[in-house]
């Protein structure tokens, strides 16, 4: 463990590894900020996981490796300072030119007590993800550490080809990032429990997989084989579609329905309160 690294990293690590093989699948509510973040941490969640999408938003940037180093750590960086529970951060690329620049940006939130990372391929080739995952997986040795790399692959999501070539290729593509150094796959685009299970099946790795209205329940999709489920960007479009709404509603009917499930300002304080209390308690 490096110098910089928080004196229960490890134990935080080895809990968020054991989170992926357990009975049933791990459920990560996607957070932006801190407040959001705390919430999901009140409601119960055994883990955070960030969302870059909700976190690009918040500076008011597209998503899609858009928000610079700086801005998108220093939201990690505060997500992780204020809860309690282990933490994994959505990196997008690695937020990085050259693919040794990711073991910086991993050093970086190893160092603010982050557990885990996302990191997708998008556009790139599988090689080209492989050696930014592989430096990911050095920093993280060097440290001392066993950062859980959660490796993310579009294909499903490009539409190209039919969908058992796409199947096979995210096979295909998930072995590659293993052997590179991922610890677990993360295929979005999987819907139906055919293609779950058929991913599932194939991918010698915990699989993670995005859920949200219309989806397979969580009992389904761990049926079908799920180890991780996630609810992507999908909360942070939940709660901007509320501003939007219900300024909209207030501006073209002078009424305010949009608001009725909007929660008890003294709940939502208390929240806050508890988590700054503690924060303030442990810097003393």
């Amino acid at each position: 463990m490096t110098e910089g690294m928080k004196p229960n990293h490890s134990e935080k690590t080895n809990h968020f590894h054991a989170l992926h093989h357990g009975e049933h699948p791990l459920l990560l509510s996607n957070v932006w900020d801190v407040g959001s973040a705390l919430l999901a941490e009140a409601a119960g969640i055994q883990a955070i996981a960030t969302t870059s999408a909700g976190i690009s938003w918040s500076a008011g940037v597209p998503d899609g490796n858009q928000l610079d180093r700086s801005a998108a750590l220093s939201a990690v960086f505060a997500i992780a300072e204020a809860v309690r529970v282990p933490v994994s951060a959505d990196i997008e690329g690695g937020y990085a030119e050259a693919r040794h620049d990711v073991g910086e940006t991993v050093k970086a939130l190893l160092d603010a007590g982050v557990v885990g990372v996302n990191i997708e391929d998008g556009f790139r080739t599988p090689d080209a993800l492989a050696a930014r995952i592989d430096s990911a997986r050095k920093a993280a040795d060097a440290a001392g550490t066993k950062l859980f790399i959660n490796a993310r692959t579009d294909v499903l999501l490009t539409g190209l080809g039919t969908e058992p070539e796409q199947i096979s290729e995210a096979i295909a593509r998930a072995e590659r990032y293993l052997d590179a150094g991922a610890d677990g796959i993360f295929v979005p685009g999987a819907v139906s429990a055919e293609t779950v299970s058929a991913l599932t099946a194939g991918i010698t790795a915990p699989v993670n997989v995005m859920a949200g209205p219309g989806s397979l329940s969580v009992r389904e999709l761990g049926e079908c084989g799920a180890a991780r489920i996630s609810l992507g960007s999908s909360v942070a479009q939940a709660a901007y579609a509320v501003v939007k709404d219900s300024t909209a509603e207030l501006v073209s009917c002078g009424s305010y329905s949009a608001l009725s499930s909007a929660l008890d300002y003294g709940v939502l304080n208390e929240h806050m309160s508890a988590s700054h209390s503690r924060q303030a308690s442990t810097r003393r």
